[in-house]
């Protein structure tokens, strides 16, 4: 019933069938001509209409051979044919609305994550929970541990730390003293914070990012769809054929002959055929393309544009390396065995990366005899029948002595260690690139994609390392929201396909041409905002979805091309007498038949199979994936 309801054209073709044939069933052919023929006018005046608001629109389509060959088909007598044309005109808009997807619902998303209630102090100093509408710039807010900010603000309390990953792309956490900027989407960590407002909901950071994408998808241009590119030289060169036909024959019957073979069946079914076995392949494989449009995007993608946290790196900091202190003492194991133990009593996140390094290493964790964290700087502990300092250079300076400073790269970050009042050695830490990323990008550029960008919040630095890692040729750091829009706004080599993942990726993965998001971990505000959803954690998706989109347009071409030539065969043997107007219609299901078999074949892998694991790269490419991550400020 569903179904019906949703495409009732269908619904009604098919029962004006049914009833036209139970009536001739009964011997009722006059009832059941005067049945077809008041429907097929009825569907073919309603197309009409359409036809004119498309072309006070400014868009050429090929409903006027559509409605002509019903017109001509019932003016002949030939209403089996008309109800046959009419069930392949609804039929095709039923197969490219059902290809296009659920639409995407990117605002929805947003506000669902959005904050609705803050905890708000009263003039008697107790805390009461309002709408987050009723806060005012003024107002002493406390946010609970793992509650999202609810507008932009002042820190009061001494420290804090926030993970503002959604609005920067920065998968670390940022420490922040009294007295510095919160923004809200950011999420708080472990402890309460106190927070004096400095803006309303609506005029904080997240709203504005609502605002954009908001703003970004209502200037998207529409995409015009594949068979409009051959209506107009189609329908005149049909036209023309029956009126030379009808001219020399001077039998009007020849023109409606040669009509109902021109049906633009092929035009009408092909492409959404195509489109909607391209989008099930997808699906298949873990992508998720939502609309036919995309898929005619991505075939013809020209720039491909990447955030870095979570899309080209892993999103998680890893240890790359242990560096002990230039005096004899400990074996880089034991050193990150002690530091993983003392970090048993830290909540700070990268603490679970040390915990994590160490048991990847066989290292079994120490018992913690007494443990102090001190908040964003540091852990102190004693661990077996040593004292160790966890933490930042100052912190763990100012308890031991020797300190050597660590020789970071490019975005990396060092943990420093200190055994029983003594420097120890640093644990570097990286938040890697995706070991597929070199191979996924060098198949993009064998699809067709002339120009790749990074764009981040990250710092330069840091943006210029991964940026060589990974091959890409230009890079923009330092990056908000806004900024990220309007630099994709400014790449001259469209279309532009943007992936990236996180709240702060919603605007521009709707500015984009073709927005792509990697689902599997990233926000569900950047998921619906894109065009494309990658639900796995795989970059190399990225271009098994333009790989997708490029055969599919290929197979919806040849398929196009196919009916058209079949159909121009037939109706140069209709115009000559050859093809009456009954054996037309059947002669031309078959054409139909052959383009919807050809249009399946975009079910089938495309001319490079293998590009769907690109992620098989050269030993040397996964040699060169190793990337690195600034330490916040």
């Amino acid at each position: 019933m569903a179904t019906i309801l949703r495409f009732p054209f269908v619904a009604a073709t098919l029962f004006a069938g049914a009833l036209v044939g139970v009536l001739l069933g009964f011997g009722q052919p006059a009832a059941a001509q005067g049945t077809a023929t008041v429907f097929a006018l009825a569907m073919a005046a309603y197309r009409t209409a359409s036809m004119f608001r498309d072309l006070f629109r400014g868009r050429w389509g090929i409903d006027l051979l559509a409605v002509t060959a019903i017109a001509s088909t019932l003016a002949v007598g030939e209403y089996i044919a008309a109800l046959i044309i009419v069930l392949m005109l609804t039929g095709g808009d039923a197969l490219e609305e059902f290809a296009h997807g659920r639409a995407t619902r990117e605002l929805q998303a947003l506000l669902e994550r959005a904050p609705r209630s803050a905890h708000r102090q009263g003039p008697d100093k107790s805390w009461e929970e309002v709408p987050v509408a009723m806060v005012r710039a003024g107002d002493t807010l406390l946010v609970k541990p793992s509650e999202i900010v609810p507008v932009d603000g002042l820190l009061l309390s001494a420290a804090g730390i926030f993970d503002e990953s959604s609005l920067t792309g920065e998968s670390l956490p940022v420490e922040h003293l009294g007295g510095d900027t919160l923004l809200s989407g950011s999420v708080n960590g472990e402890d309460a914070v106190r927070l004096l407002a400095k803006a309303t909901a609506a005029d904080s950071q997240y709203s504005r990012i609502v605002a954009l994408v908001q703003e970004a998808a209502a200037s998207r241009a529409p995409t015009v769809r594949l068979a409009d590119q051959y209506a107009v030289p189609f329908t005149v060169f049909a036209f023309l054929l029956a009126g030379i036909a009808w001219y020399i024959s001077h039998d009007p019957e020849r023109f409606a002959q040669v009509l109902v073979v021109a049906t633009p069946c092929p035009l009408l079914i092909a492409a959404p055929v195509a489109f909607l076995a391209g989008t099930s392949r997808a699906a298949h494989a873990g992508v998720i393309i939502k609309n036919a449009g995309t898929l005619e995007q991505l075939a013809r993608v020209k720039s491909a544009v990447f955030d870095k946290t979570g899309t080209l790196t892993q999103g998680r900091p890893t240890l790359q390396d242990v560096q002990l202190t230039s005096a004899p003492g400990l074996s880089p194991d034991r050193l990150l065995q002690l530091a993983a133990s003392a970090e048993q009593s830290s909540s700070h996140v990268l603490a679970a990366s040390v915990i994590e390094a160490a048991l990847s290493r066989g290292l079994h964790l120490l018992h913690v005899g007494s443990a102090n964290e001190h908040a964003t700087q540091g852990v102190t502990a004693v661990c077996g029948d040593h004292t160790v300092v966890v933490g930042k250079a100052a912190f763990v300076d100012s308890a031991t002595t020797g300190l050597e400073k660590a020789v970071l790269a490019a975005g990396q970050l060092g943990i420093y260690v200190g055994v029983d009042g003594r420097f120890a050695g640093t644990l570097i830490m990286s938040d890697p690139l995706r070991l597929n990323a070199l191979a996924t990008l060098d198949r993009l550029r064998s699809l067709g994609v002339r120009e790749t960008m990074l764009l981040t919040g990250d710092t330069h630095s840091t943006a210029a390392h991964i940026a060589d890692e990974a091959g890409i040729t230009r890079i923009q750091a330092n990056c908000l929201p806004e900024d990220k829009v309007a630099a994709v706004a400014e790449l001259k080599d469209r279309p532009v396909m943007m992936v990236g993942d996180g709240v702060n990726d919603a605007p521009v993965l709707a500015a984009a041409d073709v927005g792509i998001a990697m689902g599997a971990k990233g926000a569900t505000a950047a998921s619906e905002s894109a065009d494309v959803v990658i639900m796995l954690d795989d970059l190399s998706k990225v271009a098994v979805a333009v790989d997708i989109g490029r055969h599919t347009i290929h197979i919806a071409r040849s398929s196009i091309w196919t009916g058209i030539l079949l159909s121009i065969g037939l109706m140069a043997a209709a115009a000559y007498g050859f093809i009456p107007a009954v054996g037309g219609a059947l002669l031309q299901e078959l054409v139909d038949l052959a383009t919807i078999l050809n249009a399946l074949r975009a079910l089938g892998p495309g001319r490079m199979p293998a590009a769907e694991h690109p992620g098989a790269g050269s030993h040397a490419a996964l040699e060169r994936s190793a990337s690195y991550r600034s330490p916040p400020d």
